[in-house]
């Protein structure tokens, strides 16, 4: 469908098994290579005293001077609280059209909310956050179909009612994109 490939950064606390896993899923939705590469960002660059969170736009920063690649997509998975200035919390945040994106385990996990932990529907919700930003990074704008990845989500539930893949109409701009 796309021809660039896919670097998913773990900069996270999960398993090589999760994300051998979200390797092979990116791989069936966009039909791209995809690899996985332990890495590290400056977190302390990124923080915000005040609020207590991490400024996701300075992590795609790093994530640009640190893991460039003429012409792959990257994107990292951490396990802090993320936001932009304009929003109290992102999912995550990626460049239009362009090599870099984030996600964020934070406020996926059902523990955040004081349920019991899932680990199962955590990583559903991070797959489909994974193929909503790099969606975006494939030149996709937010999708007004209910159940389409690229719809956008204000909360985790609307990440639950959203399907994995993009609708018919974002598959179809994905190809004329191409």
């Amino acid at each position: 469908m796309v021809s660039a490939p896919v670097q998913i950064l773990n900069v996270s606390s999960l398993g090589n098994d999760t994300f051998t896993t979200l390797a092979q899923r990116i791989e069936e939705i966009f039909g791209v290579q995809t690899s996985v590469l332990q890495a590290s960002l400056n977190l302390d660059r990124a923080f915000d005293s005040s609020r207590g969170q991490y400024n996701s736009t300075a992590l795609l920063a790093q994530i640009l001077n640190s893991y460039q690649s003429p012409n792959g997509k990257k994107i990292a998975i951490v396990d802090i609280d993320l936001y932009i200035p304009v929003l109290t919390y992102v999912f995550g945040e990626a460049q239009l059209d362009g090599t870099a994106a984030i996600v964020s385990l934070h406020r996926l996990s059902d523990q955040f909310y004081g349920l019991p932990r899932d680990d199962a529907l955590m990583v559903q919700r991070l797959e489909k956050e994974i193929v909503h930003e790099l969606g975006h990074t494939f030149g996709l704008y937010h999708c007004r179909q209910f159940e389409c990845v690229m719809r956008s989500s204000t909360y985790v539930e609307e990440i639950d009612l959203k399907r994995i893949t993009p609708c018919t109409n974002c598959i179809a701009l994905l190809r004329n994109s191409c």
